[in-house]
């Protein structure tokens, strides 16, 4: 069973590109293709990990979800401060707040598994809620891409 750490998230300030997508037409691999030549143009970056952001409507349901629901995801790097922003690139500042910090390791097959027992099993039998704040996973040093060994942070918003 995955025991979350329960973290209060400091204000970030991020640099990167979104993109609309549902997930019955999931357009992630566009969007880090469009995102990777150019992340060396960030300047101020405060880490070498990626960060993979999603925004999603209030009423997106988790359990029961519609794989043609719209919602934004963003492919990003934290940065100190928004003195320089490369064009077609965009800021978002992440705003303070508590966060269940799951770790999922495995490739990519292994994430839906993981997000199932968040949301089916974890979620409703803690003491917290779903909060209506960004989603995010943190891409660091332990993350490779395909990689039956890779570890990678899933942050989901919650509240008391």
């Amino acid at each position: 069973m995955m025991i979350p750490s329960i973290k209060t998230l400091s204000e970030k300030k991020l640099i990167g590109m979104p993109l609309k997508m549902t997930y019955a037409e999931n357009k992630t691999f566009q969007l880090w293709s469009r995102f990777m030549p150019r992340r060396k143009e960030i300047e101020n970056a405060v880490s070498n990990d990626f960060i993979s952001l999603q925004i999603y409507d209030e009423s997106f349901d988790f359990v029961n979800f519609s794989f043609n629901k719209e919602f934004e995801k963003w492919a990003l790097i934290e940065v100190s401060d928004y003195n320089f922003v490369p064009n077609e690139m965009e800021k978002l500042t992440l705003k303070e707040g508590l966060y269940a910090v799951f770790i999922n390791i495995g490739d990519i097959s292994t994430a839906e598994k993981t997000f199932r027992f968040i949301f089916e099993e974890w979620l409703p039998n803690s003491e917290y809620v779903l909060d209506n704040r960004p989603h995010f996973e943190v891409l660091g040093s332990k993350y490779k891409k395909d990689d039956p060994t890779s570890e990678e942070e899933i942050w989901i918003p919650i509240r008391s």
